[in-house]
């Protein structure tokens, strides 16, 4: 990948200009969208590709992924953040994600020069709904395939395509968002393609101890972690015979102050205590790149959370869940907690011992084929690459849009 410090608006002979961008405060959104970035770039896709990132952390993840996939052929560059942005961020940077908001009007130039801008996240929208750039072709990824409703709001029908995971997701995307069916592309889960999510993993025999996962989400009106999370872990580390892994949501300790839109509150996550941090048998990590990239989620034997969308990278390999309803949600039958069906739920940390071995003692009579519906109903997976079939789309509505131009190449 060649490395550009500042966006270009000069665009290719052919005309078409493509950029994949990535604006957040961290990394975990990256994994979504540039293995359809990549693989791309091993097409005869004839123009420009272009992947925009707006920090140095997710420049770096970029560079890395970019390393380890081998790829060149495409520019990567570093989008503009003024004075005022880095002053937002300061001031505002602890609440707020006041500096990639102001991203967008500080790099106009060079999103007037694209002809299709690919993105993992809604704010992007900025780019139509204020400063009008109408003529921006804007492809929304997702990041995730998850349950909450937020997924599923009618911003997602401001994109000019959405690409998603499997038949559920798009069925949601055209009833609840109103997203028309014909802008729509079922195109699998890019990130698998990072990993081997389909090697088999080793039995967990006799004598090794089993490793249970908790991965808390960050918003405060549905995350376990503010009113039990800390009882959580202590109950987890207490059995000796267990590893535990705290690997929450990468954004829940990313700020002092948690401050959700959908649903609104807002909340501190605070500090972990002592005599849970010296716990022999704990690994916590609050955002690295293990966090991100499937690590926990492919070597956890049991998992233990309440609404991330990480549940399903987690049981695309079937195993032990429990779920935590920490604030006494009427859950049943309603899609936003259908991973909820997955293992026992339970209403208090004191019953999470009992949970665990309920979890196990009936995984394969009882919650095996449920989760294997589940990701049935959100993963259209096949022996191509997803990253590739995304590609493949992109690069048609590419080729609409040149023709529409009457300046085919």
């Amino acid at each position: 990948m060649s490395r550009q410090d500042r966006p270009s608006t000069a665009r290719p002979a052919c005309g078409q200009r493509i950029a994949f961008l990535f604006n957040h405060d961290q990394i975990h959104q990256v994994r979504h969208a540039l293995p359809i970035a990549l693989a791309l770039a091993r097409t005869d896709f004839p123009g420009e590709i272009i992947v925009a990132t707006t920090t140095p952390a997710l420049a770096a993840e970029v560079e890395w992924l970019s390393h380890v996939d081998g790829s060149s052929n495409i520019r990567h560059v570093t989008l503009k953040t003024g004075w005022l942005a880095r002053l937002a961020g300061r001031l505002l940077g602890a609440a707020a994600p006041a500096a990639k908001l102001l991203v967008y009007q500080q790099n106009l130039d060079f999103f007037r020069s694209l002809d299709m801008l690919v993105v993992t996240e809604k704010t992007s929208l900025l780019l139509k709904n204020r400063y009008r750039l109408d003529k921006l072709f804007m492809v929304h990824t997702r990041h995730g395939a998850g349950d909450r409703a937020i997924g599923f709001d009618p911003a997602s029908a401001r994109f000019d395509h959405v690409l998603c995971s499997g038949p559920l997701i798009a069925d949601r995307l055209v009833q609840q968002a109103h997203v028309d069916p014909d802008r729509i592309s079922i195109v699998g889960y890019p990130k698998f393609d990072t990993v081997d999510v389909r090697q088999k993993r080793p039995e967990n025999k006799a004598g090794h101890r089993r490793t249970i996962l908790y991965n808390p989400h960050p918003s405060p009106r549905l995350s376990s972690w503010y009113r039990h999370g800390r009882s959580l872990l202590r109950v987890l580390v207490e059995d000796r015979d267990q590893n535990v892994i705290f690997a929450p949501h990468v954004m829940l300790f990313a700020r002092p102050i948690v401050i959700t839109v959908d649903p609104l509150a807002i909340a501190m996550p605070g500090r972990l205590p002592a005599d849970i941090t010296r716990a022999p048998n704990l690994l916590i990590d609050l955002g690295s790149r293990a966090s991100t990239d499937m690590t926990y989620t492919q070597a956890a034997d049991i998992y233990v959370g309440d609404v991330s969308s990480q549940i399903y990278e987690f049981i695309v390999n079937p195993r032990p869940c429990v779920f935590v309803n920490s604030h006494g949600v009427d859950w049943r039958g309603k899609p936003d907690f259908a991973h909820w069906q997955a293992g026992p739920v339970i209403d208090e940390p004191a019953q999470l011992p009992a949970a665990i071995a309920k979890a196990v003692e009936l995984h394969e009579a009882v919650y095996r084929p449920i989760q294997q519906r589940l990701i049935a109903e959100r993963f259209d997976l096949s022996l191509q690459p997803s990253s590739a079939r995304a590609a493949a789309r992109i690069a048609q509505l590419a080729a609409g849009l040149r023709r529409q131009e009457n300046g085919a190449c």
